[in-house]
């Protein structure tokens, strides 16, 4: 999976109609804003640090941090002249499209290939839809225990793991657990530094709040699923988020957790819906689209249900935005 996803992700651009997937902040201008104005309000909680850096973990087109910057300028200006953009991103494709989008921005923002190479200071990060990009490891119960899930020559096969999850007897033959043993090791980085030097990082992201068993593995090829073993590195592969194992291993390594939560519960609270009715009213040709757009964000049958936010800071943080009673 690991290198079917660089090959995917290191020659394209896999957003939007003419892509292969559509997300948020391609969905509406306001989920970009709201969450640049979630991160200045947050700036401010930090007791406004100048410098601070402003990092983005796989930033797509840079739509979203496009847009949280105009939001940020217009709002806190403050914010926007100490902020130090950084983006986490590996292709050189999603690079050039995050300098169109950026504009004038681009000039003083860093690229990165990994969070090792971000530097030093306190930080405010934004993670949309990363998590669920990185590669996953399968278990599978076989005749009373479990085994890894191998693929060969286009097929699973099962084989023995000597770190396999702990035996549990009550699983019937057939159920599937997943590890993401990425998303946790880069978690647990993040807390480990988010305890140090201060700051606190938000991920968004489909999955489930309490973790449990399942197959979610799933590719999109062209807005459609297809067989996740067919035509490696041709479509879009993704798992579902275990938020209960990464909100642990941020605990772990020292930084405090809050939520996870649904989206939608998270936007509204953050003032989402006040956002799209100001779009609508100041354009109303596109008023129903941008109600629309706010239905799919937030409504639990569309993204609201299915997607979680978590947010992980230092200890001494306050409780951040939209997180309170969660």
């Amino acid at each position: 999976m690991a290198r079917a996803t660089a090959r995917y992700y290191g020659g394209r651009d896999p957003f939007g109609r003419a892509g292969d997937f559509t997300t948020a902040p391609e969905i509406s201008q306001s989920f970009g804003e709201c969450l640049g104005l979630w991160a200045a309000v947050c700036w401010q909680m930090m007791g406004a640090p100048d410098p601070v850096l402003l990092v983005e973990l796989g930033p797509g087109r840079g739509t979203l941090m496009a847009d949280a910057l105009r939001a940020i300028r217009e709002v806190i200006p403050a914010f926007a002249a100490a902020a130090r953009l950084q983006l986490v991103e590996t292709s050189p494709t999603l690079r050039a499209a995050q300098r169109r989008s950026l504009g004038a921005a681009a000039a003083d923002t860093c690229w990165h290939d990994g969070i090792d190479t971000l530097p030093p200071g306190p930080a405010i990060l934004l993670a949309n839809e990363f998590l669920d990009a990185l590669p996953i490891r399968q278990f599978e119960r076989a005749g009373g225990r479990w085994r890894e899930r191998w693929v060969e020559d286009g097929r699973f096969l099962l084989r023995d793991a000597e770190d396999a999850p702990p035996e549990d007897a009550s699983l019937p033959d057939g159920t599937v657990q997943e590890r993401c043993e990425p998303a946790l090791a880069i978690t647990a980085a993040l807390a480990r530094r988010l305890a140090g030097e201060g700051g606190v990082a938000l991920f968004i992201d489909y999955g489930t709040a309490q973790g449990g068993t399942g197959d979610s593995l799933q590719a999109v090829r062209r807005h459609a699923p297809v067989d996740p073993l067919r035509d490696p590195g041709e479509a879009d592969l993704t798992a579902h988020v275990d938020f209960a194992a990464v909100a642990h291993a941020a605990a772990a390594a020292g930084a405090a957790t809050h939520g996870p939560l649904s989206q939608g519960m998270f936007l509204r609270r953050i003032g989402i819906g006040q956002r799209a009715a100001m779009l609508a009213q100041a354009n109303p040709r596109q008023g129903a689209a941008h109600m629309a757009a706010l239905h799919r964000l937030t409504a639990s049958e569309a993204m609201g249900e299915l997607f979680q936010v978590l947010a992980i800071s230092h200890p001494g943080f306050p409780l951040p935005p939209g997180f309170a009673n969660a």
